[in-house]
C-alpha cells in the first residue's frame, strides 16, 4: 500500500491510516468503468463558448449589517460577502482544469468577476483538491495580492503549502470549527466525494462541506457531493438547524450509473435543500467546464422541473450564471 504523500494522522471513522473514505459510502469507480463511460456514447456536444449576461461584474467592497450577497465567479467558485467579510470559495480562474493547465476540460464561459476586480479577500475556503476546485495559480495570486487566511480539509494544506510556502493555510477535519472573527465561525462537515491530483494519490487528501455561521445567518456550502441517501444533509440540519443560504452543486451528474455516488443531480439537490432546511440556494457547478455527459443548460431545466414537482418557488433556488449576483433575502 503506498504511503500517504499529503497527510499522516490517527485512524478515524473516515481515515484508514493511509486513505480517506466515505463512511458506509460508495467509492469512486476505477479505470475500467471510466473506459466504459467514455466509450459508451451519450456525451452531449458543448459549444466552444457560452455567454453570460453578467460577466464583468465588479463586486462591492464589503457587505455589512444583515446583508448576505453571493456572486458567481464560475463553476464552483463563489464570492460570499457577509458580516463585513469577503470569502472566496474554490477560486478557479484557469482556462483549463487539469495538470499543468495543459490537459483537462476547457473553460467555455469566462470568469464572471475578473481577478483584478475582486474586492479585498479575507478568507479562502478550498473544499477539495480536484483541479476544478483547487487552482494553485489562482491561489498563488491571491496570496500575493490579498494574503488571505485559507481553510481546507486535511492533506490539502500540504499541497497548497508546497506550491505556496508563504500561504497562511490551515487544515481542518470533519467536525472541526474555527473562529475567523468575533461572531463568525467556519465548520468543516462531511460530504460524499473523493480526491486526486494525479496517478497514485486517490483519496489521500480529505474532501469536505463547510458551514459558515454569521450574525446574518448560517450558510452551508457543498463543493461536490453524492446525495448518499441524504445522510449528510440530515446530519448538518440536526447539528446547526436551518440555513439562510445553501450553495449546492447541480451539474456533472450523467451518466448516473457512473456519477451517482459522487455527484448529485438537480432533483437530489432540491431534496437536499429541503432536508437541510435552507431558505434559499445558490446552484453552482454547471455551465463552465464540460466534465460529464449532460448538455450545458440541462441542469437548469432539470432543476426547475424538480422545484415545480416539489412545490418550491423557483426564486428560492437560483442556478447561478457567471457574474450573477444574489442578494439573499433575510429570514425571520
Amino acid at each position: 500500500m503506498p504511503s500517504n504523500r499529503y497527510y499522516s494522522g490517527p485512524v478515524s471513522d473516515h481515515y484508514d491510516g493511509n486513505r480517506f473514505f466515505n463512511p458506509d459510502g460508495v467509492a469512486p469507480l476505477g479505470l475500467r468503468a471510466v473506459w466504459r463511460w467514455k466509450t459508451g456514447g451519450g456525451i452531449e456536444t458543448w459549444p466552444k463558448q457560452l455567454e453570460s449576461p453578467f460577466v464583468g461584474t465588479v463586486p462591492a467592497a464589503r457587505v455589512d449589517g444583515d446583508g448576505l450577497r453571493v456572486t458567481m465567479i464560475g463553476h464552483a467558485a463563489l464570492l460570499i460577502q457577509v458580516a463585513g467579510l469577503n470569502i472566496l470559495i474554490d477560486p478557479v480562474f484557469a482556462a483549463r482544469v487539469g495538470p499543468l493547465g495543459l490537459v483537462g476540460p476547457k473553460r467555455v464561459t469566462p470568469p464572471g468577476v475578473a481577478f483584478d476586480a475582486l474586492p479585498a479577500i479575507d478568507l479562502v475556503i478550498v473544499t477539495h483538491n480536484h483541479y476544478d476546485h483547487l487552482d494553485l495559480d489562482a491561489l498563488k495570486r491571491l496570496v500575493q495580492v490579498h494574503a488571505p487566511r485559507i481553510l481546507t480539509p486535511l492533506g490539502n494544506d500540504t499541497i497548497i503549502r508546497r506550491a505556496i510556502p508563504q500561504a497562511a493555510v490551515e487544515a481542518m477535519d470533519w467536525g472541526d470549527g474555527v473562529e475567523v472573527m468575533p461572531g463568525v465561525s467556519v465548520h468543516c462537515e462531511p460530504c460524499h466525494h473523493w480526491s486526486a491530483r494525479g496517478v497514485g494519490d486517490r483519496s489521500m487528501a480529505l474532501w469536505a462541506a463547510f458551514v459558515i455561521a454569521t450574525p446574518a445567518g448560517r450558510i452551508y456550502h457543498v463543493g461536490d457531493t453524492g446525495f448518499h441517501d441524504g445522510i449528510n444533509y440530515r446530519a448538518v440540519q440536526a447539528r446547526y438547524g436551518s440555513f439562510r443560504l445553501a450553495n449546492l452543486p447541480i451539474g456533472a451528474y450523467e451518466p448516473r450509473w457512473f456519477m451517482k455516488g459522487q455527484h448529485q443531480n438537480p432533483e437530489e439537490a432540491v431534496e437536499g435543500m429541503r432536508l437541510c432546511h435552507a431558505a434559499y440556494v445558490a446552484g453552482h457547478h454547471w455551465r463552465t467546464f464540460q466534465l460529464t455527459n449532460e448538455a450545458p443548460d440541462t441542469p437548469r431545466q432539470a432543476l426547475f422541473a424538480a422545484l415545480d414537482a416539489a412545490g418550491i418557488a423557483r426564486e428560492r433556488f437560483r442556478p447561478m450564471l457567471a457574474g450573477e449576483v444574489f442578494d439573499v433575502p433575510p429570514v425571520a
